[in-house]
Formats: C-alpha cells, structure tokens, sequence
C-alpha cells in the first residue's frame, strides 16, 4: 500500500528500453497534504516527488526498494498542484554489481524541469 495514498495517479507509464522510462503523474490538488503544505498556496513536498519516484522504481523492478543514497538533488521549480497537476517523469534506471539500483530522475511539468536527481536504492528485507 501506497505511504501517499490518493496524492498521485499514474496515467500512464512507458518504457522506453536499455533501463528508460516515462510515466506521466497527475497530483490530487485536494489531498490533505496540501492543506498544510501550504494553506491558500499548495506546494508539493520534495520527499513526496521522492516517494513517488521510489513508487515507480518499485514498478518497474517489482521489488521493494530502500532509498539508501540521494545525490544531485536539485528542486528547481515549485509544483503547485493547482496550476500543474500534470507531471512527466524520466527514469533511467541501472543495476549495480554490488545489488544496488541507480535510478536518475527528471521531473517536468510543460517546459519547465521542477527536480533532477540520482537516487540509489538496495533491496528493502522483509
């Protein structure tokens, strides 16, 4: 079950081959975590934009993963659900030696990059 439960909604999810994805989310603007995040000017958390990455790595690997390092975070622009619900996101995803994924994101809503990351994520035990 998802931590963000009715924040998001894939509508739609491609793969585009040698580890690429694109999923194109579209973010509930009267989820109860915009009524404190903020009241009257909603902005999408930064750790939500990492859940749902996480979420959607999850998908594409079938396997629960544990974020285990974050590098080249760069929040670039505001998500206000209100005025962009609709996001696009790029996964590049690739396996490591060692059994950890690698997973570089871009997140745009219409010509403009609101996140850009690398994230690394090992397998989560049971």
């Amino acid at each position: 079950m998802s931590l963000l439960q009715g924040f998001y909604q894939v509508e739609q999810f491609v793969e585009q081959g040698a580890g690429k994805h694109v999923a194109s989310v579209r973010l509930n603007p009267h989820h109860a975590i915009f009524q404190g995040h903020f009241p009257g000017n909603p902005v999408t958390p930064g750790v939500c934009m990492m859940h749902i990455i996480k979420e959607l790595s999850e998908l594409i690997v079938d396997r629960p993963l544990f974020l285990c390092k974050s590098s080249n975070v760069k929040f670039m622009a505001l998500i206000n659900p209100e005025h962009n619900p609709l996001l696009r996101l790029e996964l590049d995803l690739s396996e490591g030696d060692d059994g950890t994924l690698k997973v570089k994101n871009v997140t745009t809503f219409g010509d403009t990059v609101a996140l850009k990351l690398t994230n690394v994520y090992k397998n989560k035990e049971a």
